[in-house]
């Protein structure tokens, strides 16, 4: 018989199940595409997208009105989802599924229906990526990808044909097998791989002298190893579920490795030229047959160019990434405090993930992140562990600052060390009142690496800052956790307060005045849940392109609101931005609230030194708006300052000078006049918020403007350019 598909129902709007229906919507296949999903703001955002027609509320009601039902949810739950989808299935409806196992499935199926559907398809496509969440969905996910069919001796031949032709109609490759064939090749090809990265990387963290193997490790360890990455939950219910034919593999492998290590123990040259010839003969035959690739790769070591051209108005909501100052102090201290910390919107950016890691280091364990959800389960104060060997960091120096006041404290040794950048960034700012305190730090000139030696005692002290600094604040406040006496830090200017925002979430007592924060030693942090803000320096970015679009209308919800971090959003105001501020509360110490954007008319004005403390790292984008306003914009230049100044201000200089815009800069003062910038190619932008500046003053120019090899913005800003395509914005990304 003929199976009619005109409503599809996928039960599972991850990755996978959000791009097939992606995929199913935007080609028009079916009339009607409907979502269920246990989150139901997944599903709310799923319809928001675009990639369902419709989120269901009831599943019952669903399963019976669907002609196809698709189960994309994880190998542990999909027996669970089975049995609710059981009743309310109706005799002609096709059902399948896109789990990694089948006998599991097949099992469960025997066991909660009575006679096995013969519109049951099992199915399992050979896709995927290193993002997840509906928001990761791709239409064309598995064009040109292998989709393995698994009918069982019940199923109909014509349900079976109907699902192969709906995938071929996505682009995939349909191929059938049977169950336990399909569980066997799986385990050898896709699971074993990932048993022996997992493993081989959590060996090789153990060993003293893991720095250096990581160090000077090669592509083919890091292509091997990238795997590991993998999410640890999916592959603990892999190897549940697929664990005989797993286990098999494994045994295979471990005889072959003891064949390898004999051969070499014995200096058997012709076993080992063997051994070496025959894998390299077979790699190179199953790379030919395998020519359309198994998995999507990830293309992380391109080259990134963003094309921009002039904007219509602009209309939409942004929902933008996580703070990452408060991201970073969300893992700080939910490690430290007693109990499981659950966070909401962790910002995964490569800094927030070395805080992330020096603490998985250190004994803490925590899951995540998944989609901006992290869970942590604290080990107090005193709990941390000794690192298995030197932590490295990166180019946090946010990182390194704040760990440098609170590995002061510990009865262990540790050792911070970062990437060639991060080498070359003075710690002294931290370093000289942290040896006040009474810690022992050695570093050579002030640079990393820092050696931490256990110290006696840290002793509370007040300190005044001799320049503002968020991170040298924060740096001794966590020292003063376990410090004797009271800790107390100022400075002349307003600086950032998260640190000590979160603390008192944290249940931390905490005195905070106008440029004074203090604490004494000795309490503890307990657990808690929260969320982490929308990152008002991303944002900062759309309420610019907003403001200088005419007709444009932007809303940007759970946005941050600090006080200290408003400097950039109060100049804009004083320069005529419309501005409002709905929905405004507190969440665990930190402002929030819903920002709404329209267009206007800026005016030149003068921005004060006392202004331009809070908002130093935003003047790239902020010169964009000067260069869109009516008559000239003067910035009142801090002296105390100037070098940080002079490295984010003399490369936007130049290329504002060179796309013809009038910019006058002396130690005192910027002053920028009105224009456009020319259009064209613009190379050798490293800085990720000079690169966005860049983008912005492109969607005035005059000619389109292509930005080379800026892939720092998409490390700054992974879904930047979605999510601009998305409200109107006429850019591109374009990959050597």
């Amino acid at each position: 018989m003929k199976y009619a598909i005109d409503r599809v129902l996928v039960i599972g709007l991850g990755l996978i199940g959000g791009s097939f229906a992606r995929a199913l919507r935007s080609r028009g296949i079916v009339r009607e595409v409907v979502g269920y999903d246990r989150n139901p703001d997944e599903a709310a955002l799923g319809v928001k997208l675009g990639v369902i027609d419709r989120s269901a509320d009831d599943l019952a009601q669903a399963v019976g009105e669907a002609d196809l039902v698709m189960l994309a949810v994880p190998v542990k739950v999909m027996e669970a989802v089975l049995a609710a989808v059981e009743p309310h299935l109706k005799p002609h409806t096709l059902l399948t599924d896109v789990g990694s196992t089948k006998a599991n499935l097949v099992a469960a199926a025997r066991t909660i229906f009575s006679v096995i559907p013969p519109t049951f398809v099992p199915g399992h496509p050979i896709a995927g990526a290193e993002k997840s969440g509906v928001r990761a969905s791709d239409a064309d996910l598995f064009e040109r990808h292998k989709v393995i069919l698994t009918p069982l001796p019940e199923t109909d031949s014509h349900a079976t044909l109907q699902i192969a032709r709906l995938w071929q109609s996505i682009g995939a490759e349909v191929l059938q097998m049977d169950v336990d064939r399909h569980d066997q090749v799986l385990a050898a090809t896709s699971h074993l791989p990932h048993m022996l990265a997992f493993s081989l990387v959590d060996t090789l963290a153990h060993e003293e002298e893991n720095t250096d193997i990581f160090r000077y490790a090669a592509g083919g360890f890091r292509d091997f190893t990238r795997i590991a990455a993998s999410d640890p939950m999916m592959w603990h219910d892999v190897c549940l579920a697929n664990r005989d034919a797993l286990l098999k593999q494994m045994d295979q492998f471990t005889d072959g490795l003891t064949r390898l290590r004999q051969a070499i123990v014995a200096g058997d040259s012709q076993s080992l030229l063997g051994i070496f010839t025959r894998a390299k003969v077979a790699r190179e035959h199953f790379t030919r047959i395998l020519s359309g690739s198994a998995y999507a790769q990830v293309l992380s070591q391109q080259a990134i160019d963003l094309r921009v051209q002039g904007a219509a108005k602009l209309r939409g909501e942004i929902t933008l990434p996580g703070d990452l100052s408060i991201s970073h102090r969300a893992i700080m201290l939910g490690a430290l405090a007693e109990g499981i910390t659950d966070i909401e919107g962790f910002r995964e950016g490569e800094d927030s993930l070395a805080t992330l890691q020096a603490f998985r280091d250190m004994g803490v364990v925590i899951e995540g992140p998944h989609q901006g959800q992290v869970r942590i389960y604290g080990v107090g104060l005193h709990g941390l562990q000794p690192p298995p060997g030197p932590l490295y960091l990166g180019n946090s120096a946010t990182s390194m600052r704040l760990l440098a006041g609170l590995l002061s404290a510990q009865t262990f040794a540790t050792e911070l060390f970062g990437d060639e950048s991060l080498s070359q960034n003075s710690m002294a700012s931290v370093i000289e009142p942290l040896r006040q305190m009474g810690a022992n730090i050695q570093a050579v000139a002030s640079l990393p690496p820092l050696k931490i030696e256990p110290s006696e005692k840290l002793i509370g002290m007040r300190y005044e800052m001799p320049q503002p600094s968020a991170q040298v604040k924060s740096s001794l406040l966590l020292a003063g956790l376990y410090a004797t006496g009271k800790t107390e830090v100022s400075a002349q200017h307003v600086t950032r307060d998260h640190t000590e925002r979160m603390l008192q979430g944290f249940g931390y007592t905490v005195n905070r005045q106008a440029h004074r924060v203090s604490l004494d030693g000795g309490e503890t942090l307990q657990a808690t849940q929260l969320r982490v803000p929308g990152d008002p320096s991303s944002a900062l970015f759309f309420i610019i392109a907003a403001t200088i679009i005419p007709g444009s209308e932007l809303r940007l919800p759970y946005m941050g609101v600090n006080p200290t971090r408003m400097a950039a959003l109060n100049a804009l105001d004083q320069m005529g931005a419309s501005l409002s501020y709905h929905n405004t509360t507190e969440s665990r110490g930190e402002a929030v609230a819903d920002i709404s954007v329209r267009s206007a008319e800026l005016k030149g004005v003068t921005i004060s030194e006392e202004l331009l403390y809070g908002m130093l790292d935003d003047l790239p984008l902020l010169m964009v708006a000067a260069m869109r306003a009516e008559g000239q914009t003067r910035f009142e230049l801090p002296d105390e300052c100037a070098e940080r100044l002079h490295e984010r201000l003399h490369p936007m200089v130049a290329l504002m000078i060179d796309q013809g815009i009038a910019v006058t800069y002396t130690q005192r003062e910027l002053l920028v006049s009105p224009g456009c910038f020319r259009g064209g190619d613009i190379r050798g932008v490293s800085d990720p918020r000079i690169a966005l500046a860049c983008v912005l003053a492109g969607l005035s120019a005059t000619e389109e403007i292509r930005i080379i090899n800026c892939a720092s913005v998409l490390s700054f800003f992974p879904d930047f350019v979605e999510q601009a395509q998305r409200i109107g914005i006429q850019i591109h990304k374009e990959a050597d």
